[in-house]
């Protein structure tokens, strides 16, 4: 009986507080129940949509990492108003410059659609550098285009939305290169450096990022453990990044979730191996134990971030 009464307790602290999801990829097929381009069930969208506002979800910001991933994740952002996007081009995706008309022809089509939809694009992104993933797009491809897209920034006084892997030297050396572009700062999304490389990043004025691949592994947890508050934002990178049962982080995770297997999808239950926003609780479960900090309390201050970079002045 105690045990109950303390989970209920818990489920009671927690919904009280304020989540916002810097990074959802809602474009992905697999909320149109589509994997590995094999239909498995109906589009549910919706309904993941709706758990997102149950489970006290006040805002998402729907991940794009291409122009037409741009234009699709706009129109996503129509089914409600707590529904935000960003607009760029992925590191991994930047050969599309060159397969455009021409790369400043891509570029002003970027321009085009943030200028067309200022009332739900909040950060230009996703951007970056990828030397994990080179078989996509060469290492001076990324750069010469990450560096072009910066300029988006200083236009549209838009923060960056930014994704690091395996290049923070060069990450880093863009960044403060073209420092005279960001003056709207940023969040660097899904970090799993080390801490050495998120002080370097935090020195410039931007963010951290923190979802369940940030957390999959004994050095993520000491080095998230030691981030300051003030600049630590919440995602889940849905539907990826879940933090799964092998990780040392799902020891600290408390609140669970039903789920069924694709081929079994039932309504009202997650997808098994598909996360979604409502899976953000958990992040900040980890994070407030290894801090051991009251969730709450860190909730409300990674909220208050959040509203801080991209929302004061919507």
């Amino acid at each position: 009986m105690n045990i109950k009464l303390n989970v209920l307790q818990w489920i009671s602290k927690m919904s009280s507080i304020p989540f916002i999801d810097i990074g959802a990829n809602l474009t992905d097929p697999m909320y149109k129940g589509i994997y590995n381009g094999n239909k498995k069930h109906k589009e549910d969208l919706e309904n993941v949509l709706e758990r997102s506002w149950e489970n006290n979800l006040k805002k998402i910001i729907i991940t794009c990492g291409s122009l037409d991933d741009s234009i699709e994740g706009l129109k996503i952002t129509s089914l409600s108003d707590k529904l935000f996007c960003t607009v760029g081009c992925h590191p991994t995706r930047c050969d599309e410059f060159n397969k455009a008309k021409s790369p400043e022809a891509y570029l002003n089509s970027l321009t085009d659609v943030i200028k067309n939809n200022q009332s739900k694009v909040v950060a230009i992104g996703e951007c970056g550098l990828d030397n994990q993933r080179l078989h996509f797009c060469s290492k001076e491809v990324q750069e010469k285009y990450f560096e072009m897209q910066l300029k988006l920034s200083e236009h549209f006084n838009l923060p960056l939305f930014l994704h690091c892997r395996d290049a923070a030297p060069s990450f880093i050396g863009i960044l403060k290169k073209n420092a005279d572009f960001i003056k709207s700062g940023g969040v660097v999304h899904s970090f799993d450096g080390s801490l050495k490389e998120a002080e370097e990043i935090i020195k410039l004025g931007f963010y951290i990022g923190i979802n369940g691949c940030s957390l999959r592994t004994e050095d993520n947890l000491k080095t998230i453990s030691e981030l300051p508050i003030n600049r630590i934002m919440l995602e889940t990178d849905c539907p990826w990044c879940e933090i799964k049962q092998s990780h040392p982080s799902y020891s600290y995770v408390k609140t669970k979730f039903n789920f069924v297997k694709k081929e079994k999808f039932v309504d009202g239950f997650m997808v098994k191996g598909r996360n979604e926003p409502s899976t953000i609780i958990q992040v900040l479960e980890v994070l407030a134990s290894l801090k051991k900090e009251d969730p709450v309390s860190l909730g409300n201050q990674i909220y208050q971030n959040t509203i801080d970079l991209f929302f004061k002045e919507k």
